[in-house]
């Protein structure tokens, strides 16, 4: 089938979704399917890219490393004609999310969307950031949710939470999947030796986008406040981002930068064998959907200690595969972190094994084969529901039905996030 893959965010980007989008996008045309890519343009893609249509965008949106979308240009509708859809799928409601709606019912296509995100916990890169603003861009992403044929939620915690918050469309749980083997190879050891870290250190190992909304001040005040009690630990941080210079600033202050190695992005086998050169894998944010690093650092066999969160209970079998915090004291994490720095050979490959078999159940294969599923069946449905409404009117019912939908859903999120209530009736916001 012809897949078309419509995101806000894609590689070089560091990020979850873009490393979905492009996870899922591999897998599928490892499958035999043909896959496009709708994505902003970003600094240092790569050129000649196969398979992906870039989008102009304003680069660093409010200081952040993400970009913001320009109005879409025609040529991307002679693009999708050739390249004849069988199933859109969209991966934000906003922006690039609102185009895929309009090709969806434009083409009478199937349209299913990826809640990636908790928007609400990203508002602070927005001018004039506040609750209202938080209210309304929950409201309109399950607006949005609503105008789709169907949702996938990468954890059990989301579809949940999406429930609960009115999304009455079909849910899926369907994890973004890891490669098993892509963090499988490479060399602990050799990693070591290339970056200074001494082969008998305690590693606690940490990777993805040094962002705000990870929760990085906290984690830096942990890790930070465990090497100072452990003098032949080291911390390691992949990744980059806007809260790099106060992660090195926390670790200065407490006296232990020299043991703080953070050595940006990584691809390939460098990146497998950073995760392998890791004893331990510290993650401390609660703005996750699914914790697609920790299926990561699992398959190269690493255990993981994190804070209780949606997205990170699916995936942490407590004291079996790691450790699952519910006390989030930085004393407490960091206490952790030091139970582990002395735990028995014999439990810690215990621990290592778990991990392994946790990885397996998240493999690309299972969840690409779980997505293909719903795919088929949705196009199947489409096409019989297409069979009987061939004239013109009918054709352009959907897009004006559409458009309406967007409009209404702004004005409706708009109402709900300043005054509480909607043309239903009166609706309390829980505190």
């Amino acid at each position: 089938m012809n897949i078309l893959m419509m995101t806000n965010t894609y590689l070089p980007h560091v990020g979850g979704v873009a490393r979905s989008v492009a996870a899922f996008s591999e897998q599928y045309r490892r499958m035999g399917h043909r896959v496009m890519v709708v994505a902003p343009e970003f600094e240092g893609m790569p050129e000649g890219e196969e398979h992906v249509v870039r989008i102009p965008a304003i680069q660093h949106f409010n200081g952040s490393d993400f970009s913001v979308v320009l109005p879409v240009s025609g040529f991307l509708s002679k693009t999708i004609n050739g390249f004849k859809p069988d199933i859109i799928h969209s991966h934000h409601p906003f922006l690039i999310g609102s185009t895929a709606l309009r090709i969806a019912s434009l083409h009478h296509l199937p349209h299913v969307f990826t809640h990636h995100t908790l928007y609400e916990q990203y508002t602070h890169y927005v001018p004039g950031d506040s609750t209202p603003l938080k209210k309304f861009v929950i409201e309109l992403a399950t607006h949005y949710a609503n105008l789709c044929d169907h949702i996938f939620a990468p954890s059990d915690s989301i579809a949940r939470l999406l429930k609960q918050r009115q999304v009455t469309q079909a849910i899926s749980t369907v994890p973004t999947g890891v490669e098993l083997k892509k963090f499988q190879k490479g060399s602990g050891s050799g990693f070591r030796r290339i970056i200074g870290i001494p082969e008998d250190a305690f590693v606690v190992g940490h990777l993805g986008r040094l962002a705000q909304e990870k929760n990085l001040n906290y984690l830096a005040e942990a890790m930070s406040l465990f090497l100072k009690n452990h003098p032949h630990a080291y911390a390691l941080i992949v990744g980059k981002g806007p809260s790099e210079i106060a992660i090195k600033n926390t670790f200065a202050r407490e006296g232990v930068v020299d043991r703080l190695v953070m050595i940006g992005l990584l691809e390939g086998p460098m990146l497998a064998s950073a995760y392998q050169a890791m004893d331990i894998f510290a993650f401390a944010s609660h703005s996750e959907t699914q914790g697609m690093v920790l299926t990561e650092a699992m398959a190269a066999g690493v255990p993981v200690v994190a804070l209780d969160a949606p997205g990170v209970r699916e995936v942490i079998h407590d004291r079996q595969n790691g450790q699952l915090l519910f006390n989030e004291t930085t004393a407490n994490f960091a206490k952790v972190l030091e139970s582990f720095s002395h735990i028995p050979e014999k439990k810690l490959q215990q621990y290592q094994q778990m991990a392994l078999a946790t990885a397996e159940m998240f493999s690309i294969e299972n969840s690409a084969k779980k997505a293909l599923g719903i795919y088929q069946r949705l196009i199947h449905e489409d096409r019989k529901h297409r069979q009987e409404n061939e004239d013109l009117w009918s054709g352009l019912l959907p897009l004006i039905e559409t458009e309406w939908q967007l409009i209404k859903g702004y004005a409706e999120s708009a109402r709900m996030a300043i005054w509480g209530t909607s043309e239903l009736g009166d609706t309390e916001w829980e505190s």
